[in-house]
């Protein structure tokens, strides 16, 4: 009951949901890309359930998110993870024919989010926990507060994505950008970059945006030239019975 009447406690719940309003448009963004091809029952459970667990993770990794950022490489590691998320988010699923297998779809949307939002908070939860200075309380209030806002965010960039496909070339690019803002800023090469060769903080990104769209686009070509050659398989009821009554004949 304390914490209601502390100004410092709202003033810092109010920083930490701004923040996240800022950050998030990224997580958004992957959010709305890994559920955009689920049906739209399944849209709403993988973007609640992957929202919500990424925002829990957001928070342990808070906790850790100093140390880390000090580890050389990790970023690098990131940034390339990124890249293949961006390529992958691009290209259709392949989908059987029966249409049954939305469990393993769901599941596998739901771990794209996880995995894309543990590598591009490892920045943001710094800005987070500036604000929270130090109170678990603060930190964890404003997190759940920003669930809402991230699946409302994702929602409308699905629909978006309905109508405007380019929005989902977008979208992968800018995972391809933060990949590339990635690269650059690891500990084991920045001091470097910053001293020698600073044009790469604009150089990166763009070529990650680059990098993305075309093996992205690349693939998604392929794909579709294998899915067209597929031979079609008349699975009905009416086929089977005609079959099995030329059987029987025999």
């Amino acid at each position: 009951m304390e914490l209601l009447g502390d100004t410092v406690f709202w003033v810092g719940l109010l920083q930490i949901i701004g923040i996240n309003i800022v950050l998030s448009g990224d997580n958004a963004v992957v959010i709305a890309l890994a559920c955009r091809s689920l049906p739209p029952e399944l849209q709403k459970k993988a973007i609640f359930w992957g929202s919500a667990a990424a925002i829990i993770m957001r928070v342990v990794l808070t906790l850790l998110a100093v140390e880390l950022l000090r580890l050389p490489y990790l970023k690098l590691a990131g940034a390339v993870l990124l890249l293949w998320i961006g390529i992958k988010l691009l290209v259709p699923e392949d989908e059987d024919g029966d249409g049954h297998d939305t469990g393993g779809n769901l599941v596998a949307a739901i771990k794209t989010v996880l995995i894309a939002d543990l590598v591009m908070s490892l920045d943001n939860v710094l800005a987070v926990a500036a604000a929270a200075k130090g109170s678990m309380v603060l930190l964890i209030a404003g997190l759940l507060i920003s669930i809402p806002l991230i699946i409302v965010g994702a929602t409308l960039l699905i629909k978006l994505m309905e109508r405007f496909p380019v929005i989902i070339v977008i979208g992968a690019g800018l995972i391809g950008w933060v990949a590339g803002e990635m690269t650059v800023t690891d500990p084991s090469i920045k001091d470097w970059i910053d001293a020698n060769a600073g044009f790469l903080h604009t150089l990166a990104p763009a070529a990650g945006v680059a990098l993305v769209i075309f093996i992205g686009k690349m693939l998604a070509k392929k794909a579709a030239l294998e899915h067209e050659r597929k031979p079609a398989v008349d699975i009905s009821p009416e086929a089977d019975g005609s079959s099995a009554s030329d059987n029987s004949k025999h």
